[in-house]
């Protein structure tokens, strides 16, 4: 149990993504406006999007990091164990 200087009993972890506010992510289906330098040319990684002028990254916003064992294809659904119960 982490009891210290970052947690106190009752109050919200710091590094919960649901408190952390507004982040400015890449989405796939939106016009993406850099937020360093207000282009809209990027290159697009596997967990990255890196502006084509200023170099500012923006992580994806649907990317996953998976360990070495399994691959993660932002094409493929997630899988859902009720879908395949008898």
């Amino acid at each position: 149990m982490l009891n210290g200087a970052l947690h106190r009993l009752g109050s919200d972890f710091p590094h919960c993504p649901a408190s952390r506010g507004y982040t400015i992510t890449y989405r796939d289906d939106q016009v993406n406006f850099c937020p360093g330098c207000g282009r809209s040319h990027w290159y697009i990684g596997r967990l990255l999007a890196e502006c084509a002028y200023c170099g500012t990254a923006v992580p994806l916003n649907d990317s996953q990091i998976q360990s070495n064992s399994g691959g993660h294809s932002r094409n493929r659904k997630a899988f859902v164990p009720e879908a395949w119960a008898a």
